[in-house]
């Protein structure tokens, strides 16, 4: 099976678990996913930190944009500009005046100031855990995290549902590995291969 298919698959399937873990776990997912991100790295006033906002099932970190901000961190949403390019980032704070951007995002509009994240919140599909993740297929956070850790460390956070976990992800040398992964049901150090 050809590596397409094989994560076409997956997504068809990791899409009904993630349906599935979002009716089941309601709205404190995200209270306890928040939880467990500000005790990790609420301590970083001043970095800036990106994250998403929810379409559809995916969990919400809505709330622990709100906490971390509260805790000195800087945060931001991403901006697809092209199909082809890596995301850009703008500020956004709770009040920040959103516009509708393309495959169902919203961003904020483009008064808001561009900021380079030291940390990115990543929706996902499916992950595993050697720190791989599948989203839609878009290579958009791919592509941004192989240009941003040319220039400077940056962490890379995957947020998902723990149930969304497989035993692993199908990949090529394109796709990007995530440095955690935090689920409601707490945070996952992804340690170097060796």
């Amino acid at each position: 099976m050809s590596l397409n298919r094989e994560k076409s698959e997956l997504r068809e399937t990791a899409q009904a678990v993630r349906r599935r873990s979002a009716e089941e776990s309601g709205p404190h997912a995200a209270a306890s996913l928040s939880d467990h991100l500000v005790a990790r790295f609420g301590h970083l006033g001043g970095h800036a930190v990106s994250g998403y906002l929810a379409i559809g099932t995916e969990i919400d970190v809505a709330p622990a944009l709100a906490r971390l901000e509260q805790a000195g961190l800087h945060a931001t949403l991403p901006v697809v500009t092209s199909r082809e390019q890596s995301l850009t980032f703008r500020r956004w704070t709770a009040g920040t005046q959103l516009e509708p951007g393309p495959l169902r995002t919203r961003h904020p509009a483009a008064e808001s100031p561009e900021m380079v994240p030291d940390l990115l919140i990543i929706p996902m599909l499916a992950f595993d855990a050697n720190g791989y993740r599948i989203g839609w297929g878009g290579g958009f956070y791919d592509r941004t995290l192989a240009k941003l850790r040319v220039k400077k460390e940056v962490i890379a956070i995957g947020a998902a549902f723990a149930a969304q976990q497989v035993d692993k992800i199908p990949r090529d040398h394109h796709d990007a590995r995530l440095d955690w992964i935090a689920t409601e049901k707490g945070l996952i150090e992804i340690t170097p291969d060796t």
